[in-house]
């Protein structure tokens, strides 16, 4: 199997490792984390990339890209931690373009694409525990249209979205509606997470919605799968940073009077960090590569790759602060940031318990000897 990358696709990635290392410095991040975990002038410049309008269709003004170009533009994006959520813009991307009405398309897809407008999925609740299926949101269709009543949790970027995704319970079975933020009925509550990124709380009481689809279900678990290959993306691109910034400190700090890259056993240590990045990163295109596959064979696949993603993330993460020492955990060094990050990268969609039960379920009779 070719695992080299097109020429479209390096240029791709060089375009956004240059905005990487020279717009979205570790400078600018404090700045953005400092007032609050979201800059629209940032989620700007993403979209004059052309990333907002990554999986648009083109009649919509949008690049119309696949999923490698995703993992492309997501791992580059990891490296430098950026805090704006283009994951949930390349979820909401396809949501409308797959499932909604065409007048719905025409309505946002532009307006994603150009970065003027920014759509978030908002489907977890306090007691779902990571299950999709589960919703406590209901919607009813009146004399005047859909109106929607709920909360949902932990929405990225929440209050500071134009519109929301949200699934709701319609006489048993989940639908995907459209929820637009100015509109009556809607209250959000904003608050910063662990990694310096902002979320928050929806509360919908009989706010007016425009139904995306009755395929909920279908939909939702498709965009979920989307957000979880683009988390381990950017999770290898966040271990390859931070193994190498791990590297560098060791050729450059002395115990004894030499570099402590020197010591066997901690080099022993880097190369058990460096066969856990290569694990993630074959999860990771394992998990692009699945993603048009039929249904069940790619839920199989982002959840395999997110059990191992968990494995890495963790022990990447916690051997780069061991191998730094103390200035590992300060707030001043960047390595706790990507410590951070990774840790909240592993609970995202789903944490590895929750995706280790996902693999054994589906695995069925296919387990054991006698399979």
């Amino acid at each position: 199997m070719d695992f080299d990358f097109s020429d479209d696709q390096e240029q791709l990635r060089e375009a956004c490792a240059r905005w990487v290392s020279k717009g979205y410095t570790f400078e600018r991040r404090r700045g953005i984390v400092a007032a609050g975990g979201f800059s629209r002038e940032a989620y700007g410049e993403m979209a004059e990339l052309g990333l907002c309008g990554l999986y648009v269709p083109e009649a919509q003004g949008g690049m119309n890209m696949g999923p490698i170009e995703g993992m492309v533009v997501m791992q580059e994006l990891g490296r430098g931690m950026v805090l704006e959520p283009l994951v949930q813009t390349l979820m909401a991307s396809v949501l409308l373009a797959l499932y909604g009405p065409p007048e719905m398309q025409q309505a946002w897809l532009g307006g994603i694409a150009s970065g003027e407008r920014l759509v978030v999925l908002a489907h977890q609740e306090r007691s779902a525990r990571y299950r999709l299926e589960r919703c406590e949101a209901r919607a009813t269709q009146g004399p005047t249209g859909w109106v929607l009543s709920g909360l949902k949790n932990i929405v990225p970027a929440g209050d500071r979205a134009d519109a929301f995704i949200v699934p709701a319970m319609v006489q048993g079975q989940l639908a995907l509606f459209l929820l637009e933020a100015k509109g009556s009925g809607v209250t959000t509550r904003g608050y910063a997470t662990q990694d310096g990124s902002r979320a928050a709380d929806l509360l919908c009481t009989g706010a007016p919605v425009t139904l995306l689809t009755f395929e909920g279900l279908a939909a939702l678990e498709h965009a979920v799968d989307i957000g979880i290959a683009a988390n381990c993306a950017q999770a290898v691109g966040v271990m390859d940073q931070t193994l190498a910034m791990t590297v560098d400190y060791m050729n450059t700090r002395k115990q004894f009077g030499v570099a402590i890259a020197s010591f066997q056993a901690l080099r022993h240590r880097v190369a058990d960090m460096k066969m856990q990045l290569e694990l993630a990163r074959s999860m990771s295109y394992y998990a692009h590569l699945k993603l048009n596959a039929p249904h069940s064979e790619r839920r199989m696949a982002v959840a395999r790759a997110k059990v191992q993603m968990g494995a890495s993330m963790r022990f990447v993460g916690q051997q780069a602060v061991q191998l730094h020492g103390g200035i590992g955990v300060t707030d001043e060094y960047i390595v706790s940031h990507y410590f951070k990050r990774l840790t909240q990268l592993e609970i995202e969609f789903g944490d590895s318990l929750h995706h280790l039960g996902e693999v054994s379920q589906r695995m069925q009779e296919t387990a054991g000897v006698f399979a």
